[in-house]
């Protein structure tokens, strides 16, 4: 073999080799990429709850919801964050105009709470307990959150909400509200049991 034959089968047997690097290394960052574990999912989820009476946290405006027996369209769906802990409000509203709120939230467990509206309230909150329809409430916690509003809430796009929590013996909750500027809005609450509730999710984009 002469001179020049001998260096071109030299030089093409180098760039055949260098080749088969790129390839190894190319698969060998994909096989990583492909292996990158997926995101921590919680292990005590009641998934099957979720796949038999549908999944509260997925609620969006336009969905029916079922809360012992009596059905409600989802109206408007407000989305609240506080310091990255999120949680959702979901106005309620039956074929006769009955409107509630459902809370949902993972603390960490999932924690429903259906509120009725109580406009004819004149106390306002602040103090370590409340005396209100018969009951004494013991502060439980307050702060301000960022919202996104979607649907018909009656509210601004997006903004602030300030809150103060209130808890009687036995779980009954009393709740003050105050979006933007406005004043105080008085709500009670009854916290519901999964099996409360069952959702029937509509067709249309979910509520981001």
């Amino acid at each position: 073999m002469n001179g020049p034959v001998a260096y071109l089968v030299t030089t093409l047997g180098c760039l055949i080799g260098v080749a088969g690097v790129v390839v190894a290394v190319v698969a060998v960052r994909k096989g990583r990429k492909a292996a990158r574990p997926a995101a921590p999912a919680d292990p005590f989820r009641d998934t099957d709850s979720d796949a038999l009476r549908g999944d509260p946290r997925r609620l969006k405006p336009g969905d029916i919801v079922e809360i012992r027996r009596v059905s409600y369209a989802v109206r408007g769906s407000v989305h609240l964050n506080e310091g990255g802990w999120g949680w959702a409000e979901h106005l309620l509203d039956t074929v006769e105009g009955d409107k509630r709120w459902l809370s949902v939230e993972e603390d960490p467990d999932l924690e429903l709470v259906l509120w009725t509206a109580e406009p004819a309230a004149t106390i306002t909150p602040g103090a370590s307990t409340l005396d209100f329809a018969g009951r004494r409430y013991a502060s439980e916690e307050s702060g301000q959150a960022r919202f996104t509003a979607t649907g018909s809430t009656g509210l601004d796009p997006s903004g602030t909400l300030r809150y103060h929590d209130y808890r009687a013996q036995g779980g009954e909750r009393l709740s003050f509200e105050a979006y933007g500027q406005a004043g105080w809005e008085v709500a009670r609450g009854e916290q519901l049991h999964r099996a409360d509730v069952m959702v029937y999710p509509q067709a249309g984009p979910e509520a981001s």
